[in-house]
């Protein structure tokens, strides 16, 4: 029951009288958690509060752990995603779980249908400051693509050469939400925000020299941005950037149809 039109399915069904109240409960018995032997519960209502369901963090926890979180939520899921998933603990999982895809820059492995589909309008524009940011960039590629959303990635493109970045406003003027990924001292965030007209997210990364301090002063220098209409997220976290720019643009879809505009 992890999405709309299957709960919707089912209380037509108690309606029609094709099920009981009784064995609608039953259906529902596991809504809110699934238990997944000592170590799991699985938030299979998640989807249905917030429109994105729960997603495996991969540190931390065995393959073994991993791969019997994958097979419990596949059957609720149509695409069941892994973050932080190195390649050594993916080709593990890969002998339990065939179908198991991998984006190794990404370090995510899923389970997915063939070809995805967009489901909500807008465009999702990622930019890379350079060329060592791009593991967190494509976290919130790949992220945002399995979660159904339109994406548009432009790579190197940092302060320290701007005209790589000049040259490539296109990309910027089309997004409907950006995502700016930056190490070093983090100063891309800002500059991009003086030249679009939408929601700026910043992802802090923790490359750099030393008094980068691992991702802090990029951090920092994006929290202090004198540019208006730029959130932070925290460091290296491409995968959270992805998820709020899903809900910018899954609001402006709700706002839309309220609003009843075509």
């Amino acid at each position: 029951m992890t999405n709309p039109e299957n709960l919707r399915s089912l209380l037509q069904s108690v309606a029609n009288g094709k099920l009981t109240p009784d064995q609608a409960l039953d259906s529902l018995k596991d809504l809110t958690y699934e238990p997944v032997g000592e170590f799991a519960k699985i938030d299979h209502h998640r989807q249905l509060r917030t429109g994105f369901p729960e997603v495996i963090w991969g540190p931390g926890k065995t393959p073994k752990q991993i791969a019997q979180i994958i097979e419990v939520m596949r059957l609720r899921n149509p695409v069941v995603m892994a973050t932080r998933i190195e390649p050594a603990v993916y080709n593990v999982l890969q002998l339990k779980i065939p179908d198991l895809r991998y984006y190794e820059l990404a370090r995510i492995c899923a389970i997915t249908p063939l070809n995805i589909q967009p489901k909500i309008g807008g465009l999702i524009g990622i930019l890379s400051a350079g060329t060592a940011d791009l593991a967190v960039a494509e976290e919130a590629a790949v992220t945002a693509e399995l979660s159904g959303f339109r994406v548009q990635r432009l790579w190197d493109v940092g302060v320290a050469g701007i005209h790589r970045l000049l040259s490539n406003r296109h990309v910027i003027e089309s997004s409907s939400v950006l995502i700016v990924v930056a190490g070093m001292e983090g100063a891309l965030p800002s500059v991009v925000a003086g030249l679009a007209d939408c929601p700026i997210i910043a992802v802090p990364t923790s490359i750099g020299y030393g008094a980068n301090f691992s991702g802090l002063a990029p951090l920092l220098t994006m929290l202090n941005s004198c540019a208006a209409g730029v959130g932070v997220v925290n460091i290296d976290n491409g995968f959270g950037a992805a998820v709020l720019a899903g809900q910018i643009l899954r609001t402006a879809e709700k706002l839309r149809m309220l609003s009843g505009t075509p």
